[in-house]
């Protein structure tokens, strides 16, 4: 068994730990907290131990949270520990990380330095085969990433632009913004992700614009990818069906909002009311000589759920095809459509 920890409990690192509780070759040690509030009880309430840094144990301990030790604690107890402390804090903790001799993977909000490999499971898997440090990017990077792999099979891609219409806050961040307004993010071209995808792409021209929307939802990304050579629809739609981690809204379902497939993963039952695949918009796909247009719909909260499990394998030198079938069998995650 891998026992591995997560250090931070929030959005992403909740859903990390969840995710390796359901593997069959892996134990959770333990999250770390700093702060006792929802999180931390609902964790206790799962069964989850919890550390936190020694200066944090006396308001635990008020508000009737065990502590299983501090966070230098849980990383010796671990045999690699899934950062998922805020932007910029993982690169702190690196340090300790190496104090202890310790493997670990970064989240995309660390710049790629702090890794030896930025990863995204359907592009470079075989790049963090027995890695001591792997940064898996960010949703939006790897939505694209994801997409433009799957894409890239089809035959050699010329170059990539894309759009973001990205979400302003997730569901709980009830004190961010806009409220009503669309804000460029940033007021300049490209945008980071396209820096981004090049840290797993390193060759690859792509230019990225992005929008902040007023929505917690979901992002949705409008993607055109040109190729060497002439591209036919039906080819795009049969390998998206044909990859697992693309799902398709399909023609007959009408649905046009990420409203709309939120509410599908609440008919559906799906684990959190979470969608861990890219959603593609069977009817936004559109082709024109050696050129693609499509949109699809990222959800931001659980989209790199699978890449960090993955990752977890890969450092342990486990096969691609091996850990990518057990992390979709163990989440639920699928391929054709979604509806």
């Amino acid at each position: 068994m891998i026992r591995v920890s997560v250090n931070g409990y929030g959005t992403i690192g909740k859903r990390v730990a969840e995710a390796i509780m359901l593997q069959p070759d892996m134990e959770l040690v333990g999250v770390s907290k700093t702060s006792p509030n929802m999180e931390a009880l609902v964790a206790q309430s799962k069964g989850i131990k919890i550390f936190s840094p020694d200066e944090s144990s006396k308001k635990f301990e008020e508000s009737g949270i065990k502590i299983s030790g501090n966070i230098e604690d849980m990383i010796k107890y671990s045999d690699i520990i899934v950062d998922a402390t805020p932007n910029g804090v993982g690169a702190q903790y690196k340090t300790l990380y190496e104090k202890y001799e310790k493997r670990a993977i970064f989240q995309g909000g660390e710049k790629p330095n702090v890794a030896d490999v930025s990863f995204s499971a359907l592009c470079n898997y075989d790049e963090a085969l027995n890695k001591k440090y792997v940064r898996v990017v960010s949703c939006n990077t790897t939505a694209l990433l994801r997409t433009i792999c799957t894409l890239s099979k089809l035959g050699k891609i010329d170059k990539v632009r894309a759009t973001i219409v990205r979400r302003a806050a997730d569901p709980k961040e009830f004190k961010k913004g806009p409220i009503n307004a669309l804000v460029l993010d940033p007021a300049t071209i490209p945008s980071h992700h396209a820096k981004d995808v090049n840290s797993v792409l390193k060759d690859l021209d792509i230019i990225t614009s992005a929008i902040i929307a007023p929505t917690t939802l979901m992002h949705v990304h409008l993607l055109n990818v040109t190729f060497k050579q002439q591209i036919d629809k039906e080819d795009i739609v049969s390998i998206f069906l044909n990859t697992p981690r693309i799902v398709m809204v399909s023609s007959r379902s009408k649905i046009s909002s990420t409203a709309e497939i939120i509410e599908v993963a609440r008919d559906l039952g799906k684990m959190r009311n979470d969608i861990r695949e890219v959603v593609v918009f069977e009817d936004s796909i559109y082709t024109k000589g050696s050129e693609v247009f499509l949109t699809y719909a990222v959800h931001q909260e659980s989209i790199v759920v699978p890449e960090n499990i993955d990752a977890i394998r890969a450092i342990n030198g486990i096969s691609a095809d091996e850990s990518i079938k057990i992390t979709n069998t163990s989440q639920g995650i699928s391929g054709g459509y979604i509806i």
